[in-house]
């Protein structure tokens, strides 16, 4: 059983926190709560992280357009709600504002060391943490707290062939303007998560005159934004005292009822069952290609110049390419060979810790359905109980177990991809911390001291 070496002997961890985007704005202010000394590095000049809309630290994917896909009425942080005048699915301004109202109203910013990122950090023999930030000033820390995100270092699909046209990631487009001029172009876009779905909406309005082709390999099943006139997401909610396979058959019979099937507005037919893989959430996806604005194909067989064939035998002639194809999790200020997320795979207790690191912690690093918001502030309770030495992790084998017996759980199900190693239900996760994870870390502390 493992707590911080420190708050064990009654003296709270010194504690570093890389990032101040949501996960760790949320994880500072629970350390604070619980009286947690830290510091919070931030390459940026702001607060927000992906939702700082042009952030000068590259790492926000937000474009000029973008509304949450999640409604408010699942985002609001338990201690701050969201206001009530925002709409359902607010606009990307307004997420930035309730982070900053967030940062204010806990007086995060007074512990945030603005543009200054950490550039190293490496574990001490005996524990604890050297870190080397931006400014080249060595510090030590006895807790580590990762929450640098997993939005910002854009993956390519990789296909054989070379196209001679221009190439850019979905987190680099801006508007139909930005970074180049989407206007009388043949325009493919590879990929069908939210963001794709964002970008041909935009891109194929008639008054832009361009051609859009969307290029899809596993097909997505598609879901609305409202059910009977409200936010679909106020009627989901997974339950703890259900099998969850058994949830899942009701949500799979319910789908082509209340959506329809993908291949009925021109889509391929998914490869998967619906939520074996992620879901898109759109209403004007369907319409525009029911309209023929987007024509949607398979997958890419291979690029030749500004000709790309793909794999049902048909070819277009394309001027760009825009590549909505994920993320990569990336930690550039670890040693590859120290810690790595190989094809976004990492071993975490909790989504949180790795076995054998009692003075790391990981915040934020998974993709959680239907809220990411709750889901930090979730992981940030747990985290300040750990440092303050009111919880305590179980023995490295019993962490292992229960890795493999979640991944299973949560993952199990999926179609294999680099897209869905995080995958986590929150709901479930919320309980099991609540009722179970946290008591029983409680009961291990007491038994330690």
């Amino acid at each position: 059983m493992s707590t911080p070496d420190t708050s064990v002997a009654g003296v709270p961890p010194t504690t570093a926190v890389i990032g101040a985007g949501i996960s760790g704005l949320t994880a500072s202010k629970m350390l604070d709560d619980y009286g947690i000394p830290y510091t919070t590095f931030e390459t940026s000049d702001r607060v927000g992280g992906n939702w700082a809309f042009g952030n000068p630290n590259g790492h926000s994917s937000a474009y000029r357009s973008l509304h949450i896909d999640t409604s408010k009425h699942q985002l609001s942080f338990r201690d701050y709600p969201m206001p009530d005048d925002y709409p359902d699915f607010p606009h990307h301004t307004q997420i930035k504002a309730y982070l900053d109202g967030y940062a204010d109203a806990f007086g995060l910013r007074e512990h945030i060391e603005f543009e200054n990122g950490v550039a190293h950090a490496e574990r001490r023999p005996g524990g604890g943490w050297d870190v080397l930030d931006q400014r080249g000033e060595h510090r030590r820390f006895d807790l580590l707290v990762v929450a640098n995100g997993h939005h910002w270092d854009p993956r390519f699909a990789d296909f054989p062939g070379e196209f001679t046209g221009v190439t850019l990631h979905s987190h680099h487009y801006v508007d139909p303007r930005t970074p180049m001029d989407f206007t009388g172009q043949r325009i493919l876009i590879v990929g069908i998560g939210n963001s794709a779905a964002d970008i041909a909406v935009e891109l194929s309005s008639k008054a832009l005159q361009n051609e859009v082709v969307l290029s899809t390999r596993s097909s997505a099943w598609i879901v609305p934004k409202y059910f009977a006139g409200k936010p679909a997401d106020k009627y989901y909610r997974t339950s703890p005292y259900v099998p969850l396979k058994w949830q899942r058959k009701l949500v799979q019979a319910l789908q082509p009822v209340t959506a329809g099937r993908p291949q009925d507005y021109g889509l391929p037919a998914p490869n998967h069952k619906f939520f074996e893989a992620h879901p898109t959430q759109s209403v004007e996806l369907p319409l525009r290609l029911g309209s023929g604005d987007v024509v949607a194909k398979g997958n890419v067989a291979r690029l030749d110049g500004e000709t790309v064939y793909f794999e049902d035998g048909t070819s277009r002639d394309v001027d760009v390419i825009i590549y909505a194809t994920g993320y990569n999790i990336t930690f550039p200020f670890f040693d590859p060979s120290f810690l790595s997320a190989p094809d976004n795979r990492i071993d975490l207790y909790k989504r949180m810790f790795v076995p054998g690191l009692d003075d790391l912690a990981f915040a934020g690093f998974a993709q959680a359905v239907p809220t990411l918001f709750p889901f930090v502030e979730c992981q940030a309770r747990l985290l300040a109980a750990y440092a303050a030495g009111h919880y305590a992790l179980p023995p490295v084998a019993e962490m292992r177990r229960v890795i493999a017996a979640e991944t299973e759980k949560y993952t199990g199900h999926m179609v294999p991809s680099a897209r869905h190693t995080q995958q986590v239900d929150y709901f479930l996760y919320e309980h099991d911390l609540r009722t179970r994870e946290l008591p029983a870390g409680r009961k291990r502390a007491e038994a330690a001291r």
